[in-house]
């Protein structure tokens, strides 16, 4: 092996020692920033320390210029604290060089300084201290003070604007718009976004202080350095002017002309704003966008060019590249115009291709409200508050139950009544319910008549007694205590129990495999691993029994192991739905805690338990319930007696049974009662607190 590949094999995994010890190497650079103000620095390190100030600036002014959004660099304010400090720290350690060695040449602060010395400002401190202060101006007054206002400006306006902002990421999100991980995302920008701005707010102070500090360093090397010239080595006056003005004056160059960079790098981000893309999009893109303005521009110039002592060729060379420019861009804007118009073109075509009226004909909606003629202004006014107030009801089902519902569709019925609204589920028209629009509805909660002159009517989704009135009585109403609700609400409303009532209808085998797969990798790793031929389907029909019951669906992980332990022993569902549901045991019971903290139940006499429990019989996996119709009429009328005495306080407490007759004693309940809830002694928590409030005998 030769010494050359030897050594690239050093230097290889040298590097990558390095990288793999990034934040070791970034604190030892930190540590050695502030030993540099205290250790004196020899001059090939100052001029290593001085390379790599130019070196970092330049490149943080590259990324700059190429990031697409400020947010991609948004550990600018840390980096600009860095490189900030490590210019004050070569300052210092250049001071001491200066002052310490001035008197022994222009060389004594190292070859950097020396090289801006004679390079920029030839030699001659006097043009070092014009272009110096002109450096210091336009650093200090024009691109620092503008960035820092800016940087203020979005600061406030983007910590001003964030609650709005989460709101209508919220609105997204319960309208459907956008799923739960979109949300997350935009989120994390909007507070990234913020955080960004207050700390670019903060660190252009940095750049001002930066400037303030260098001025007031290259002054006291100046005064100092000449006294110490006269005083300490016996300089005439000129010649310690002469050595440490033009010292000073390089030192103050090589630490401003990077200041100058990252002030230019912090402007480029803190004015970026909302535009995405590279400077050169950003700017050259958009300026392109105007061909006339190119023109006129390049007229312009070449009319300038005619004026008395101004120099022609050059004026005319600029118009001609501006002119050609302008004839290229139009040239471009052109064939993007035909672009667009051919796609558009393209998909009028499509949409105006004839439809299959078969086809049209099969497709259902899974959620439809249709309105007649006169609540069409519920939809379509400037002020409508109707499909908002639907859409919202896709938040509320998966925050109570785990499910997204369906998009709701809403379209005007001119085959129905003026006044009339219909919903539909798959196409079958499952209520109907009239609306007076610009009216109030009126509602007595205990079902007694309502005093109030108005149209007689029933609330449509509950069946009480109420009124619509106008809305000058609204108030009247509420001051005696009765319901007032808006005939968007009373629509509203209808809908949601309408969805809870059919809610296993709603959860199609799509919708089931949709939740499935929102899932991690390893639950749906392990729901295709159940011992079934269509494990999905068993799903679907778990999920269908669960929400019969009005049991939420959101711990789906917790529900796709409880079924994946019990289909191991056994195919019945019912069985299956009965583990899961003891499984989410603590879910159920917390659902039915009271104000007092204990769960209300209504038990079942040692007559009814022990004839529940006689009728249930088991044929393999196969259960049976077997009892008279005589029988069975009378438990529903004895549970609707006691159920009912308590619905008249606005009370549902659960009906405890035993565990093998639950499922068939919630069937003959469903009916009559769909709102109680039917729990058996496996699904009472081991920490639940019951409280017997009565007993069917």
């Amino acid at each position: 092996m030769s010494a050359t590949e030897t050594n690239s094999q050093s230097l290889a995994s040298g590097l990558s020692s390095v990288m793999a010890n990034r934040d070791v190497v970034f604190a030892l650079g930190v540590v050695a920033i502030l030993g540099m103000l205290f250790v004196p620095l020899p001059p090939i390190l100052l001029d290593f320390g001085l390379a790599i100030s130019l070196s970092l600036a330049v490149l943080i002014l590259m990324v700059a210029l190429w990031i697409p959004t400020p947010l991609d660099f948004n550990s600018f304010p840390t980096l600009l604290l860095v490189v900030t400090m490590l210019r004050l720290a070569l300052n210092v350690s250049s001071t001491r060089l200066i002052l310490s060695q001035g008197h022994t040449g222009t060389d004594a602060a190292g070859q950097v300084i020396e090289g801006f010395s004679r390079f920029i400002v030839g030699g001659d401190f006097i043009i070092g201290i014009v272009i110096f202060s002109i450096l210091v101006i336009i650093n200090f007054i024009v691109i620092t003070k503008g960035s820092t206002r800016i940087a203020e400006v979005a600061a406030r306006f983007s910590l001003d604007a964030m609650p709005g902002k989460q709101m209508a990421i919220d609105a997204d999100l319960g309208a459907g718009m956008i799923d739960e991980n979109e949300a997350r995302e935009r989120r994390r920008v909007l507070e990234e976004e913020s955080a960004f701005f207050g700390a670019m707010d903060g660190a252009s102070k940095f750049v001002r202080g930066d400037a303030v500090a260098g001025l007031i360093i290259t002054v006291i090397n100046v005064v100092g350095g000449i006294l110490i010239g006269v005083v300490s080595y016996g300089l005439t006056v000129g010649q310690a002017a002469s050595n440490y003005t033009v010292l000073t004056i390089g030192d103050g160059l090589v630490t401003q002309i990077p200041a100058l960079v990252v002030s230019l790098s912090a402007g480029l981000l803190v004015t970026k704003g909302g535009t995405k893309g590279a400077a050169n999009e950003a700017v050259l893109s958009q300026l392109g966008n105007f061909p006339r303005a190119l023109y006129m521009a390049a007229a312009l110039c070449f009319v300038l060019g005619f004026l008395p002592g101004f120099p022609l060729l050059v004026f005319a060379a600029l118009a001609a590249c501006m002119a050609v420019l302008g004839y290229f861009m139009q040239g471009q804007l052109e064939e993007e115009a035909k672009r667009v118009a051919a796609a558009e073109a393209a998909k009028a075509e499509q949409g105006d291709a004839p439809v299959d009226p078969i086809k049209d004909m099969l497709k259902l909606d899974d959620l439809r409200l249709d309105l007649g003629s006169a609540l069409v202004p519920l939809i379509n006014s400037p002020d409508a508050a109707l499909p908002g107030k639907v859409k919202s009801l896709r938040s509320l089902f998966i925050k109570d139950y785990g499910f997204v519902i369906p998009p709701v569709r809403i379209k005007d019925d001119a085959t129905l009544p003026a006044m009339n609204y219909a919903i539909s589920i798959h196409g079958v028209e499952t209520a109907r319910g009239e609306l007076r629009p610009g009216a109030m509805m009126v509602i007595e909660p205990t079902g007694a008549d309502i005093d109030l002159p108005g149209e007689r009517t029933r609330e449509p989704t509950f069946g009480l007694n109420a009124v619509w009135v106008d809305q000058t009585r609204a108030s009247q109403a509420e001051a005696r205590g009765m319901t007032v609700v808006d005939p968007e609400s009373v629509v509203t409303t209808h809908l949601t129990e309408i969805i809870k009532e059919h809610m296993p209808e709603l959860l199609t085998y799509a919708a089931t495999q949709e939740l499935v797969e929102g899932q991690t990798k390893e639950y749906q790793k392990l729901l295709s691993e159940i011992s079934n031929n269509a494990p999905m389907v068993l799903m679907q029909h778990v999920l269908q029994t669960l929400m019969s019951e009005r049991v939420s669906i959101r711990n789906l992980p917790k529900i796709i192991e409880a079924v994946a332990e019990a289909s191991g022993t056994t195919k019945n569902v019912q069985t299956i739905v009965e583990h899961v549901r003891t499984q989410l045991s603590k879910q159920i019971c917390q659902n039915l805690v009271d104000a007092n903290g204990y769960v209300p139940v209504v038990t079942l006499g040692s007559d009814w338990e022990s004839e529940m429990h006689s009728a249930v019989s088991k044929t393999g996996d196969e259960t049976n319930f077997i009892m008279s119709p005589q029988r069975v009429q009378e438990f529903v009328l004895a549970v609707r007696k006691e159920i009912q005495r308590f619905a008249e306080s606005d009370q549902w407490p659960a009906l405890l049974v035993a565990p093998d007759s639950r499922p068939y004693v919630r069937s003959i309940l469903e009916r009559v009662s769909p709102m109680t809830q039917v729990i058996s002694h496996n699904e009472v928590h081991r920490k639940a607190s019951l409280k017997t409030v009565a007993t069917i005998g």
